[in-house]
């Protein structure tokens, strides 16, 4: 019954992503900060 049920969260996991009810919130992969969807630029000298 367990398994079941895990198998049912993923696809209603799987269905959500598909039809595009789930949202990346993350910047980017490097953690940047952002102000407003700006990218910071940070100065090396």
């Amino acid at each position: 019954m367990t398994v079941l049920l895990l198998l049912l969260f993923l696809l209603l996991l799987v269905g959500a992503s598909a039809f595009g009810f789930t949202a990346d919130t993350r910047d980017s992969a490097d953690w940047k900060p952002s102000d407003d969807g700006q990218r910071w630029r940070s100065r090396t000298c």
